[in-house]
């Protein structure tokens, strides 16, 4: 669960230009993983990268399949005293479209939901990120490819190690059951 040092995103690194309309955007799933990001956004996400952020009383769970991937894939759900743990981005706008398709929200499959989120230095108050609009009733296992990218996402990103491990730890628990 190492990443290179020449992998890992600067605390703090997000570059939006003061005149380009932004906002702030939380992932805690494959998102998280700026390369993979930019696949279907069409740039270089890593200048966005504000860094590792917190999202208080809510839990993350695979209670979705995703046709267009092939796999299940994360979702957040309300749990109080739980924590979930993600990167924090400051899109340029002119992005939101493209983040909307890749989360299938005119499929109805997620949904805009607007959090507060915690990063090391302050509070973040209407922070877009998405959650499940249908949610199966049990988990469904990730594949070994979304597990990767969640990984790489959270490491890169440098989320706390203990929080890596309890995701590599949930993610395998399914995988085998």
């Amino acid at each position: 669960m190492v990443a290179a040092l020449s992998d890992r995103i600067p605390q703090g690194a997000a570059y939006c230009p003061p005149q380009e309309p932004s906002f702030y955007y939380f992932a805690y799933g494959s998102c998280m993983c700026p390369v993979d990001l930019k696949r279907s956004l069409g740039e270089n996400t890593h200048p966005y990268v504000i860094g590792p952020a917190t999202l208080k009383d809510y839990r993350l769970g695979f209670h979705y399949y995703s046709p267009q991937r092939q796999c299940s894939a994360l979702d957040i759900l309300p749990a109080p005293g739980q924590v979930v743990q993600g990167v924090l981005y400051r899109l340029p706008w002119r992005l939101s479209v493209a983040l909307d398709q890749r989360e299938e929200v005119h499929q109805g499959s997620y949904r805009h939901e607007f959090v507060t989120v915690y990063g090391p230095k302050r509070r973040y108050r209407r922070v877009r990120t998405y959650a499940v609009v249908h949610k199966t009733p049990q988990e469904i296992a990730p594949s070994d490819w979304y597990s990767s990218v969640v990984l790489r996402g959270a490491i890169t990103c440098q989320l706390p190690e203990h929080y890596c491990w309890q995701l590599f730890h949930h993610m395998r628990q399914l995988q085998r059951a």
